[in-house]
């Protein structure tokens, strides 16, 4: 099981029945004090420091829990423990644990990656340091050379005399006579001597936002888990939430206490005050993140980590396309790739939230499961780097008939010799009508069309997370989603879905092998995504893809269909590429070929989203908890109830409105 519950409390309170009920009475917490003491290590100052953590948090926990020991669980995941009351007081969903777990590696990768970084910028100011050197010993002997050789009558017309490329400084400027000009040139020189000695700062441990924290379990887990971290700082607007998270720091022993701090604060107020400051910021809020974006980009360090969730799925499906057009700026269509354009539309945000500080986003890792999304972008600071945007920007124009889809870069740019020259891209890519089945286009985006993963990086994270199987509780899973990843064609947006295709021919479908060998063989790449498990990813035109289909069907044969079908307008047409189902080598991924499982099912029933923290558990909620939950819930709140009640009665006066 991903989620060990033991009943901590609940032995400790059984232990404070079987004491006197005098000592009870007294201190309900004097035995279980005695208890620790006795387990302790033998080490007196790693006894010393358990203790202390325990009475701190024993202080905490008798104010709220001296009469109810029962009302919490304590609650196990990796190697953090936290503790939650059964009232839904703080929000914690377990189906999360992929996440978290992702989480977790893609930070491991960014401070191995952080680290290569910082020794690359070191060899190369050794470099440049050694260079430099060299060009003053060339230098001193050009000018022993100087003055053996009589002096000429000239003029330094206002510059400093140097040997090409062998100062840094190419020329200073004066406005009175040679010998100001000397004094600038030196102390430019001194200057520039003074920083060399100076030397990089030194490498500090990445400092980690956590903007909503809620119990505390992912910076609990960050800090635990993770070799090389520095200071979590965790997040959030919620009295409750504040309380429990500090409470759960003190759980979790004297590492938690010297490497996590919680703080009562609105998330976007701290982080616009704090800017450039955190090496990795991390939002995963309960619904849409996008009212944090626009701080969460200017608190993110240059080079840093931005680590996005998003759970509005229905919006950013096209659900309601206006209100994902007003939190994202973007617009969805109603395709089979919903869920990847999701993805992208989420990333096209951040990019444009950058864009207005003059940085830019390098997506590390994105993907989608579940119910949510997440993605893992690095920000950079650069204006010029920034005008490349438009270049990774699409609209998508999406048939209304058939599964056809084609994407209209925002811009394009025009490179003569050294300079580039950024434009507006050539458009409409389409007519009016479909070419295919002759109906009308409905476009959407923009979307970010360029890359959604670094490969390197996904490899990295892969031989990570093999290495530390055991350190992650949800390791089938994330390690499926990440073969699959790995074996995504990087640079072809959106996808096709199989089945349909062969709904819109209303034809049988063919296998999977043999569609990708009809495209292999045709001289183009496929490949499948983590997305759908019917989803292709190929970057064959829909004409290709389209007399394909044709010719399966000239082997299969359909039924008649209506003329004005779309399936019956595409079928009229003759095939021009004679499609070859032969099999081809490359038609088995190598997850496939190795029979490695990529989409598992979920561990539990009832894995998915969870009740906002704060609202009342009924009946109702029977879909999202599970009947057993929710009876010991119910059960739970029906034994805790005091009689008589203390609500007073409704009068006449109390029921009045005013």
């Amino acid at each position: 099981m991903w989620l060990v519950s033991e009943s901590r409390t609940l032995k400790l309170q059984l232990k404070l029945v079987r004491a006197t009920t005098a000592i009870a009475a007294a201190n309900p917490f004097s035995l279980f004090n005695s208890l620790c003491t006795s387990t302790c290590s033998q080490n007196l100052e790693e006894e010393n420091k358990i203790q202390q953590t325990h009475n701190l948090f024993l202080q905490d926990l008798s104010k709220k829990m001296a009469t109810n020991l029962d009302d919490y669980t304590v609650i196990k995941e990796g190697e953090a423990e936290i503790l939650m009351h059964k009232k839904n007081t703080v929000f914690y969903n377990n189906a999360q644990v992929n996440n978290r777990d992702l989480s977790i590696a893609v930070l491991r990768a960014f401070i191995s990656k952080r680290k290569q970084e910082y020794e690359a910028h070191l060899l190369k100011i050794a470099n440049r340091a050694k260079k430099a050197s060299e060009n003053d010993s060339s230098e001193s002997a050009v000018e022993e050379v100087d003055n053996k050789t009589p002096p000429e009558d000239h003029k330094t017309n206002g510059k400093c005399e140097s040997v090409e490329e062998a100062s840094p400084v190419e020329s200073c400027t004066t406005m009175e006579g040679s010998v100001k000009i000397d004094e600038e040139c030196d102390a430019d020189e001194e200057k520039i001597d003074q920083s060399e000695l100076k030397g990089p700062k030194e490498l500090k441990p990445p400092i980690v936002l956590e903007a909503l924290s809620a119990s505390g379990l992912r910076a609990l887990r960050y800090a635990r888990e993770i070799e090389g971290i520095g200071q979590v700082i965790a997040l959030d607007n919620d009295p409750a939430s504040v309380e429990a998270c500090r409470r759960n720091i003190k759980f979790n022993g004297s590492v938690a206490v010297s490497k996590v701090e919680s703080h009562l604060a609105d998330a976007r107020v701290y982080m616009l005050e704090n800017p450039n400051k955190f090496d990795v910021v991390d939002l995963d809020p309960y619904g849409s993140p996008s009212v944090f974006l626009d701080s969460a980009v200017q608190s993110v360090a240059d080079g840093g980590i931005l680590m996005c969730t998003a759970t509005d799925m229905a919006v950013l499906c096209g659900g309601n396309g206006e209100v994902c057009y007003s939190k994202y700026g973007s617009y969805p269509t109603r395709g089979k790739y919903i869920h990847e354009m999701a993805l992208r539309i989420v990333l096209a945000s951040i990019e444009s939230h950058a864009n207005r500080y003059k940085r830019y986003i390098v997506p590390v890792l994105s993907f989608q499961k579940d119910f949510y999304l997440r993605v893992f972008v690095r920000v950079y600071t650069s204006a010029s780097a920034m005008k490349d945007t438009p270049l990774k920007l699409s609209y998508v124009y999406q048939c209304t008939g058939c599964d056809s889809f084609h994407l209209q870069p925002l811009g394009r740019s025009i490179t003569k010799n050294t300079s580039v020259r950024h434009l507006p891209g050539f458009g409409p890519v389409v007519p009016q009508e479909c070419t295919d089945c002759g109906k009308k286009f409905v476009m959407g985006g923009p979307i970010w069309s360029a890359p959604i993963h670094d490969q390197e990086w996904v490899a990295s994270i892969i031989a990570d997370v093999n290495r530390m199987k055991s350190k992650y509780p949800a390791y089938e899973h994330i390690s499926a989603i990440l073969n699959t990843i790995s074996e995504e064609l990087p640079d072809v947006p959106l996808f096709l879905s199989l089945h349909s295709l062969s709904s819109t021919l209303k034809c049988t479908s063919p296998s999977a092998v043999l569609f990708r060998s009809a495209v292999i063989n045709a001289g183009y790449r496929i490949s499948r995504t983590h997305v759908c498990a019917l989803g292709l990813k190929s970057d064959a035109p829909m004409d290709v893809i389209w007399d394909i289909m044709r010719c399966w069907v000239k082997n299969h044969p359909i039924k008649g269909q209506p003329a004005d079908q779309p399936g019956s307008v595409i079928l009229a047409k003759e095939p021009v590429l004679q499609a070859n189902f032969a099999r081809a080598v490359a038609s088995l991924s190598k997850a496939q070929a190795k029979k490695v499982a990529r989409f598992l099912p979920n561990p539990e029933k009832h894995w998915g989203p969870k009740l906002r923290a704060g609202r009342t558990i009924t009946s109702k909620h029977i879909s999202l908890l599970g009947e057993a939950a929710l009876n010991g819930v119910l059960n739970h709140e029906e034994n805790n109830e005091e009689e008589p009640k203390s609500k007073k009665p409704k009068t006449e006066e109390n029921t009045s409105t005013s």
